[in-house]
This record gives structure tokens, C-alpha cells and sequence, in this order.
């Protein structure tokens, strides 16, 4: 019997039982919590052999929703059970008005972070994190970024003391770093994660998510960068057709660099994506430069491999209708009443989804 299997038949049986609110909350905990056990197989993906890998992430997902739709009936089973036991049990006052239930919401960037996940993982894609506070050689000198680099300044970034050893990290690259010091090519890899940067506007905040991206073996090029990214771009967007151009940029840490744009158009006010003549920054990419490789002990002429970062609040406003970045993070139950998700519910036609 495969594990997948194992853990279905003990999680199945375990939810056909009788069950009240606490034992369904702990199943939920362990199953999906942030040690639970289908979180680690996704982070263990890159354990698994490649040509294993795609079939590997499928049964997870497949087996993922398969628990939470069983976990969605089995608590309104029990809240059903639980009215009926109120209303056979206590004496109702029937003009009494009605008392106000309320739900919690999933955050945007949570459901994006969720879909990403599960898109890249379909490809082959672990999961790996990092910690928040860095030291300036995981988060820049190893990165190839330049003493004199800008990103380095005070004014761009969060140093925790004066002598400039611990920081804030401003990205989530360090996280692939991290990840080739301890293991050895191939690598295929996503970093989800916050991040910091002294920077707050309309589109821009001190705190931000971003998911960095990286593929490391022998003869990978950019045709396999622009067909992992056009793949992932239909998928997150849901659209078959989408026009995708890469412009050359510049980054420390990749040679050549390209920036990412997609084509849409405005139509009825909202954001169309796939379609139009208009051109919207998404992400930056690029292959991995040679130096980083040299860092981290990878040999540039044997292995190879491409890089690319995305802002996930951004996706989260792009896809959900959401127009002001700084509302993510100030706490507003009001907001999120409207913007947020139901718990174990996929979000389809959301009122801020233009198609």
C-alpha cells in the first residue's frame, strides 16, 4: 500500500466517525497546520525522484482537496447536528431576532500563496523557506550584489544593528542559496516568504510577500524558464491564451536578465488579462549567473539554471480586483469580510475577477 493511500484510508476512516468541533479542528491541524503532514509532503517534493516527482505532487493535491471537501461536509454535519440538539433540547423564544453568526475569512495573500504552491508543485517544484533576519552574505555578497550596489543603502534596507551583519532580508533568494549549500544539483525549488524594504506607497509597503523560483541542472536554458513561466502564468490567471514578452533588465544576480510583462486591456473598468495591447510587469527572471554558482559550490560549466521572483500581493491584486496594496496589512476586519475567502472553498467567478 502506497503512502498516499495509507494516509487517505487512516483520514477517511477517521472522518466517517462520529466526531465533534475540537477532534474535526485537530484533524484539520494535522493535516494541513504548519507541520502538518500534507504541508511536508509538498516541502518533501524535492526528495522525490524527477521523473517520479510530477505524478508524486498530483496524488497530494488530488488527495489535498479530496480531505478538505470531506472536512467541509463533516463541520456543517456538526453544525447541523448541533442546531438540531439545541432546537430538540432548548425552550426557543420564537420572536426573539436572530443571533449574528460570523465566519473567518482566508487572507488573499494566504489563497495566492496556496494556488502558487500548488501550480509549481504540479511541475516538479518542493517548497523551501527561510528565516526573516539574514546576515548580508546570504542576502547579498553570495547573490553577486556589489558593495556599492544601491540595495545595500541604509535607505533601502533594514539593518538590525550598525554594523550592517544582520538585516531584514529583501528578498526571498537567500532562501535558494541557503538551499545549494546544503544539498547538491539538480535543484527545483520555490521560496514563498515575507520580505522588507524601506518603500510604502499605493503599490508598495515595508512588508511584502514575494516567491522566488529556481531550476539548477545540466543543460537547462531560457527556453525552459519562458515555458515554466508561460505554464504558470495561464494556471494562476486562467486564461488559455496570454501574451507574454520578456524585456533584457539587469540584476546582480543573473546574466541575461529579463523582465516579464503580460498583455491585457481595461475592459468595463476592470483588468483584462490574456487579451489587448497593453503590457503589464509581472516578475523578473533570468539564468543564474556564473559567480553565484561558484558561491555555493556548483560548478557553472557542468550545471546551469534560471531564477525568477514574483511579488505575490501584486498577483493577489491583479487576479482578485484589488487596487490598493497598503490595505493588505492594516487589519481590517471590514476588508477582509469582503476580499477574503472561505475556509477549504475555491474561489470561483470572485466579484473581483475580471473574464
Amino acid at each position: 500500500m502506497s503512502e498516499i493511500k495509507k494516509i487517505k484510508d487512516q483520514y477517511f476512516s477517521q472522518l466517517n466517525k462520529s466526531l465533534d468541533q475540537n477532534k474535526l479542528n485537530e484533524i484539520k491541524t494535522e493535516l494541513f497546520g504548519k507541520n502538518g503532514i500534507i504541508t511536508i509532503k509538498f516541502k518533501q517534493l524535492g526528495s522525490v525522484p524527477e521523473e517520479k516527482r510530477k505524478n508524486y505532487a498530483s496524488e497530494i493535491n488530488l488527495l489535498k482537496n479530496e480531505l478538505q471537501e470531506l472536512i467541509l461536509k463533516k463541520n456543517e454535519e456538526i453544525l447541523n447536528q448541533e442546531i438540531n440538539k439545541k432546537l430538540k433540547n432548548d425552550n426557543i423564544d420564537i420572536t426573539l431576532p436572530g443571533r449574528t453568526y460570523y465566519t473567518g475569512k482566508i487572507h488573499p495573500v494566504s489563497q495566492v500563496i496556496d494556488e502558487v504552491t500548488s501550480i509549481f508543485s504540479e511541475i516538479g517544484f518542493s517548497v523551501e523557506e527561510g528565516p526573516d533576519i539574514e546576515n548580508e552574505y546570504y542576502n547579498f555578497s553570495a547573490l553577486n550584489t556589489p558593495e556599492n550596489h544601491p540595495a545595500r543603502d541604509m535607505h533601502d534596507t533594514f539593518y538590525i544593528n550598525h554594523s550592517k551583519d544582520l538585516l531584514l532580508r529583501t528578498h526571498t533568494s537567500p532562501v535558494q542559496i541557503r538551499t545549494m549549500l546544503k544539498g547538491k544539483p539538480p535543484f527545483k525549488i520555490i521560496a514563498p516568504g515575507r520580505t522588507y524594504r524601506h518603500d510604502s506607497d499605493q503599490t508598495h509597503s515595508p512588508m511584502f510577500h514575494q516567491l522566488e523560483g529556481l531550476h539548477i541542472d545540466k543543460n537547462i536554458n531560457m527556453g525552459h524558464l519562458k515555458g515554466c513561466l508561460y505554464y504558470f502564468v495561464k494556471k494562476f490567471f486562467e486564461v488559455d491564451k496570454v501574451k507574454i514578452r520578456f524585456r533584457p533588465s539587469h540584476f546582480p544576480f543573473t546574466e541575461p536578465s529579463a523582465e516579464v510583462d503580460i498583455g491585457y486591456k481595461i475592459q468595463d473598468g476592470k483588468i483584462k488579462i490574456g487579451e489587448g495591447d497593453k503590457w503589464l510587469e509581472i516578475l523578473g527572471c533570468g539564468m543564474v549567473h556564473p559567480n553565484v554558482l561558484k558561491n555555493v559550490k556548483v560548478n557553472p560549466k557542468k550545471y546551469q539554471g534560471y531564477a525568477f521572483g514574483v511579488g505575490i500581493d501584486r498577483l493577489a491584486m491583479l487576479k482578485y480586483g484589488i487596487n490598493d496594496l497598503r490595505a493588505f496589512f492594516e487589519s481590517d476586519i471590514r476588508w477582509l469580510e469582503f476580499h477574503g475567502f472561505d475556509p477549504l472553498d475555491i474561489p470561483t467567478n470572485y466579484r473581483g475577477l475580471s473574464r
